[in-house]
């Protein structure tokens, strides 16, 4: 990995590429590693940005006023090289406009803008969707952070969970074989607020909230430091990994994979929000290191 941005606090450091503005890198003052070792037997992502969908379209595709357009899973934006708007020593910001490539398979303009800053032991990640349009921009965003499991502070990989910040009682969805959203619904893995993480949970894929209650999570083991991570803005959230991988991922979604079938218009699409037009969305999470 080559042209890494790399921003400093006191407490923390992270580095992130330009390719996708995906965070590559977060450590601790003492140079831990808070994020997946990316190990080609499992996943090579990092911290991917999810525009302008979220999960898989059904077949590959979105549909907007009666044309088709070829829409790979998680869309466009993290294969994409953002521009470098601002860089200084705690914080950067990177910028995607629309371009005759994005048009190939999105056919709106538009300008995705992310932040990144470091404030003490907390990594903000700020996300503005801009239209330019004077018609409003139909989106789907999402965060999809590998966090290492275990956290390299000595505790044992079967002693972490994710404890939410609120009562979740709702079943979760499932994914089809596909990749998109079956019908059929899931029971939770939640032990009150808490999912003491297994890797026999994650044999049918993600586990997929769609109408979460909780603004933020808190990952690690209990006698160890742990990781807040904050999601005001997203109503749903997917944690994955693959079974044996050293990272388990927390992902605020504003938006979600293709109901099985889909063939309805993308604006119409679950997940799916506007941008008003000449105006922007603002969608932001953090992770603050703890103890």
């Amino acid at each position: 990995m080559t042209e890494l941005v790399t921003i400093r606090s006191d407490r923390l450091s992270a580095a992130i590429a330009p390719l996708g503005a995906e965070l590559i890198h977060l450590r601790d003052a003492d140079g831990r590693e808070l994020m997946t070792d990316a190990d080609p037997a499992f996943w090579t992502g990092h911290a991917p940005i999810l525009f302008p969908v979220v999960g898989m379209p059904f077949e590959e595709t979105i549909r907007v006023d009666g044309r088709s357009y070829p829409m790979k899973k998680h869309g466009f934006a993290r294969r994409t090289r953002f521009d470098i708007v601002r860089a200084g020593d705690a914080s950067v910001t990177f910028a995607l406009g629309d371009s005759a490539d994005t048009r190939a398979s999105y056919p709106f303009a538009f300008r995705l803008e992310l932040t990144y800053t470091l404030d003490g032991a907390t990594l903000d990640i700020a996300a503005r969707i801009i239209n330019p349009a004077d018609t409003p921009l139909p989106a789907s965003f999402g965060f999809h952070p590998a966090f290492a499991w275990p956290l390299p502070f000595g505790q044992d990989r079967a002693d972490h969970r994710i404890v939410f910040d609120a009562d979740e009682p709702d079943t979760l969805r499932t994914i089809a074989a596909d990749g998109t959203i079956a019908a059929a619904r899931r029971p939770s893995p939640l032990d009150g607020r808490t999912v003491s993480l297994r890797d026999d949970l994650f044999a049918d894929d993600a586990l997929v909230w769609d109408a979460i209650r909780s603004d933020a999570v808190v990952y690690g083991a209990p006698a160890g430091p742990r990781l807040r991570i904050a999601f005001p803005d997203t109503p749903m959230l997917g944690v994955w990994t693959k079974p044996g991988a050293a990272y388990v991922c927390v992902e605020p979604w504003h938006g979600i994979a293709d109901p099985e079938g889909y063939t309805g218009d993308f604006r119409a699409k679950p997940g799916v929000f506007e941008v008003p037009a000449g105006g922007e969305t603002r969608i932001g999470m953090s992770v603050t290191l703890e103890g």
